[in-house]
């Protein structure tokens, strides 16, 4: 049995599906602190901020701790969470048709191990079409997704080509996790 530091019904859904136990307490970091643009540095500071707030609550003597954290990036540019639908909109239309990377740092820690990994899932986009954006903005599923995505909902039919893991780019790399565990 392991925590999940982690609100994430995506992250929970992971674990359950490679029959993973855990019980889930996500936590109250706050990534507006921090200032970096660059999404694999904002990637991991967020994940560490995540780890040390629950670390000192929960820390690993009763059960190991796994938090996760992912971030957007299309040409350089960090695409977090959007903030409100001209956001994700926009967000949706720079990665229409495009390269866009899907990066997750996770951290495991348990009294024996411990395990900090970066991964990066890289699609090939065709272009979104218009209509479909309309719908996905309207339906709200847009939101509390980084880059305002799901690859395994509305991208999913426009994926051209993939590098890497696919629940790397859902937000835990279960692949590198599971011979920790």
């Amino acid at each position: 049995m392991i925590r999940l530091g982690s609100n994430s019904t995506t992250r929970a859904l992971i674990l359950k599906t490679f029959g993973i136990d855990f019980i889930q307490n996500g936590g109250t970091f706050d990534e507006d602190s921090i200032i970096t643009t660059n999404p694999k540095s904002f990637c991991y500071e967020a994940t560490m901020g995540k780890f040390k707030d629950l670390y000192k609550i929960y820390g690993v003597e009763k059960m190991p701790l796994l938090v996760a954290d992912s971030v957007v990036t299309c040409e350089g540019k960090l695409l977090r969470k959007a903030k409100d639908l001209a956001d994700a909109k926009a967000m949706l239309e720079l990665q229409s048709g495009n390269l866009t990377s899907v990066i997750t740092c996770m951290i495991y820690k348990s009294k024996e191990k411990e395990l900090i990994d970066i991964s990066i899932t890289t699609y090939e986009f065709e272009q979104f079409d218009k209509k479909h954006i309309e719908e996905y903005l309207k339906s709200g599923e847009c939101f509390g997704k980084a880059g305002a995505i799901m690859v395994e909902g509305f991208c999913k039919p426009y994926i051209k080509k993939v590098i890497g893991y696919e629940s790397c780019a859902m937000g835990l790399c279960v692949e590198k996790l599971k011979p920790y565990l």
